[in-house]
């Protein structure tokens, strides 16, 4: 299945732990209120994801100052979105192993794992979750917005941490999730 990305950050450092590389996904069914990336609803938004984009980003990430990579979108947890990004998350984990894979969802983490939840299980969920380290999971609450939130921005959004979860059977809270809030200058 094919997939388009809306938006590349090569040193993006909003999304995740230290400086990352960001993958801006096409497509959500959310439509969220108060989205930051309108634009990205649209499966048909963008450039196609191919190979060649697929080897940037992984070139792109072996830089030493990089963490890792952060996906995000639009959604990739759209059943149509983890198609294409299954692929790509275990070529990325093998060849950076040592870098880390963070992904946005507005789905919750209760949904993904839900395997009658057809919106957003697939054959490729477990997979994915298997490969991923941070899970940032929930819609935008436009009523919940906090600008004080580090790597969230709505209040009912949860920072996982996604292969402790995995382990206990039940959602382990990240250690970023408590950082401390953004101070206003």
């Amino acid at each position: 299945m094919t997939m388009n990305y809306a938006h590349i950050k090569l040193c993006d450092t909003a999304d995740g732990v230290g400086c990352r590389t960001a993958l801006f996904v096409s497509g959500c069914t959310h439509h969220c209120k108060g989205c930051f990336n309108e634009a990205a609803w649209s499966f048909d938004y963008g450039q196609p994801f191919t190979v060649e984009i697929q080897d940037v980003l992984i070139s792109e990430s072996n830089k030493p100052f990089i963490d890792g990579i952060t996906i995000l979108g639009g959604e990739p947890m759209e059943v149509r979105n983890q198609a294409a990004l299954l692929p790509f998350l275990d070529k990325f984990r093998k060849r950076l192993p040592d870098k880390t894979i963070w992904i946005y969802s507005g789905y919750t983490w209760e949904q993904l794992t839900d395997v009658n939840n057809t919106r957003c299980h697939s054959a490729d969920t477990e997979k994915i979750l298997g490969l991923v380290d941070v899970l940032v999971d929930g819609e935008f609450v436009i009523e919940k917005k906090d600008i004080t939130l580090r790597f969230r921005g709505s209040s009912n959004q949860r920072v996982i941490d996604v292969p402790s979860s995995l382990k206990s059977g039940g959602v382990v809270i990240s250690e970023y999730q408590n950082e401390e809030r953004i101070k206003a200058r």
